[in-house]
């Protein structure tokens, strides 16, 4: 009698390998534990990644001192009288901190000082650098890929085998199981790495969960209360004997961050701020020399140019932020006119008092390039549209949607993108492919473009009142303003259906515009969005449909009765033609639970 190596088994699939039985499931394609751990970091915030590749760094022989300051405290801080386990970096926007982070990290990499890194950005690279949840996963993960440090590697994704929802816990305790856990296991003194660096941790946003919209103040806190939970974090593993790093933390000098490193880690905190003891105007006309001479010899400008009051005044002007310098000569370098025409339009600008406003000169630039577009008021709502609210970001993600498709969607006749954005090359990065999306050169941008006070009659109140216009033009118009091959339009068809789920979350603007929306063919987008869903290229049906089904029950709600009636009669009869329920149409849930549904809707009226 033979035995059996699979008593009870059911469904035996030897291709997959995969074998099903009364009590448990298993995949012979089971993932490794750093390959989960993959899964939870965010690639690009690491300081070499590709995604920083045009990152800004410290120009050639600029910031020397405090570069030179940062890399001496890393190497020797510990034996200072009054040691410290934190070096907090902080100054004005503009002022370079990102740059000197970046060099920073460079060099510490070419010493073999560098452990681990993180690089927060809320405006530009992949979304997954905003959030706090990819933090611990991220550092977690280069000190797997150090080999200086196998053991405690080996223990990091035993960790993770072990436990693969340690991701989905507070940040304290990732932080202790993933890092601090792991190097008391490993029970030995490291000379090197030394330094863990944050950059930016002003720019980590809270993640929204649910539908309901936070105002600008909720968000700002919930930031808050973010940033000061990873600062609690940090601080409590330095105190760990076991913590054998350094920590160097970027941000601006925010409220929040300000009153943690001044009233709860002042004992553990050295302050480095970016002011004139570090030489900022000697290292920014270095700067302007360089870029200058670039400019002069793609022109062919005879030499001396510009003289050397011109570039003093450039530097003085800035009050010592970086941005205003390097915007200035993206500007001076750009191809609206001949150069000497836009360095005299930058020293024309009005210097006014920086007591009152330390921005002034750099709110005059950004002032001044923006009105250099043919339609400076829709360029700034387009940019405010984009930049400062979510809208127009994958649903999923959050990552901003391609240039290419906020091209179109905001166009109200084909080639206007161009023609809105045409002079504001040196603010905004424009992208030559269709895939990825349009990005700023610095967050000051969208600071100034978010206060009243410093861009005037620039400012837009409301960004999201443009959004819901294109899209109800969209929906009159039953497509977009732009003709498109049959593939490109089936494809951006697609993408806009999916995106519908947006718009239940602000059901409410739709009261006031209920003829409008009466008044729209539901009809021919059903018919439509029936096809789309069994076309090839349909790229997830099933979130297609849902969110389809999530936009036309936000309309319902809004809209009359007659127009429910006639459109379920529509549904029947598409139904009864492919022989599906309504739902299969819409949502793939039954016939009855639809119907539950929209009898719950015509209720509320």
């Amino acid at each position: 009698m033979s035995t059996s190596y699979f008593p009870d088994a059911r469904n035996i699939n030897t291709g997959d390998v995969t074998i099903i039985n009364a009590g448990s499931y298993h995949d012979g394609r089971s993932r490794s534990a750093v390959e989960k751990l993959r899964e939870h970091i965010a690639a690009g915030a690491m300081h070499d990644s590709a995604e920083r590749c045009d990152a800004p760094k410290c120009h050639p022989e600029t910031r020397v001192a405090v570069q030179d300051e940062l890399v001496g405290w890393i190497e020797n801080g510990d034996q200072e009288e009054d040691p410290k386990k934190i070096v907090w970096v902080t100054g004005p926007a503009g002022g370079g901190k990102t740059a000197i982070m970046g060099s920073t990290a460079d060099t510490c990499q070419e010493k073999g000082l560098l452990a681990c890194c993180f690089f927060f950005s809320s405006f530009t690279g992949s979304t997954n650098r905003r959030f706090k949840r990819c933090l611990v996963p991220t550092l977690a993960y280069q000190l797997v890929q150090d080999d200086g440090l196998r053991d405690v590697g080996e223990r990091i994704l035993s960790c993770v085998e072990r436990n693969p929802a340690i991701f989905e816990k507070k940040l304290e305790v990732q932080l202790d199981q993933l890092l601090l856990q792991p190097l008391r296991e490993s029970g030995r003194n490291m000379e090197s790495p030394k330094v863990i660096l944050i950059d930016g941790l002003d720019e980590c946003q809270a993640e929204q969960h649910g539908d309901i919209p936070q105002t600008r103040q909720e968000a700002a806190r919930a930031n808050e209360v973010d940033q000061e939970e990873i600062l609690r974090a940090l601080l409590k593993a330095t105190n760990d004997p076991s913590f054998p790093f350094c920590i160097i933390i970027a941000s601006r000098p925010e409220p929040a961050i300000q009153s943690f490193f001044t009233d709860i880690a002042h004992h553990t905190t050295r302050k480095i701020f970016l002011d004139d003891k570090y030489g900022p105007d000697a290292d920014m006309l270095l700067f302007l020399d360089s870029k200058l001479e670039g400019i002069r010899r793609q022109y062919n400008i005879p030499a001396p140019w510009p003289s050397s009051d011109v570039k003093e005044t450039l530097v003085k002007n800035a009050s010592g932020q970086f941005i205003y310098v390097a915007a200035a000569m993206r500007f001076i370098g750009g191809s609206s006119a001949p150069p000497q025409e836009l360095l005299d339009q930058v020293m024309a600008l009005r210097r006014q008092d920086v007591t009152a406003n330390p921005f002034a000169l750099l709110d005059a630039l950004y002032t001044h390039i923006l009105n250099s577009s043919p339609k400076p008021l829709l360029a700034v709502q387009w940019l405010s549209l984009i930049f400062r609210t979510n809208h127009l970001e994958y649903v999923d993600s959050h990552m901003k949607l391609s240039a290419r498709f906020t091209q179109l969607f905001l166009e109200s006749s084909p080639g206007e993108a161009s023609h809105v954005f045409r002079g504001l090359n040196s603010l905004v990065s424009i992208p030559d492919n269709h895939t990825s999306p349009y990005s700023l050169f610095h967050k000051s941008l969208t600071d100034f473009l978010g206060d009243p006070s410093r861009c005037g009659s620039l400012y837009v109140a409301d960004p999201e009142d443009l959004y819901f216009t294109r899209y109800l033009q969209i929906w009159r118009n039953k497509g977009l303003a732009t003709p498109l091959s049959q593939l490109e339009r089936e494809n951006l068809l697609h993408q806009f259906m999916e995106h519908f789920q947006g718009l239940t979350q602000w059901g409410s603007l739709f009261i006031g515009m209920k003829q409008k929306v009466d008044s729209y063919d539901f009809a021919w987008w059903v018919r439509s969005q029936h096809e789309s869903y069994k076309h090839p290229n349909c790229p997830n049906p099933t979130q297609h449909n849902l969110n389809v089904f999530y936009l036309f029950s936000t309309v319902h709600k809004k809209a009359s009765r007659d127009i429910i009636f006639h459109y379920m009669q529509f549904t029947n009869s598409i139904s009864s033609a492919n022989g599906i329920n309504d739902v299969a149409l819409l949502a793939g849930t039954s016939e009855r639970r639809y119907s539950r549904s929209f009898k719950s809707s015509v209720g509320r009226f």
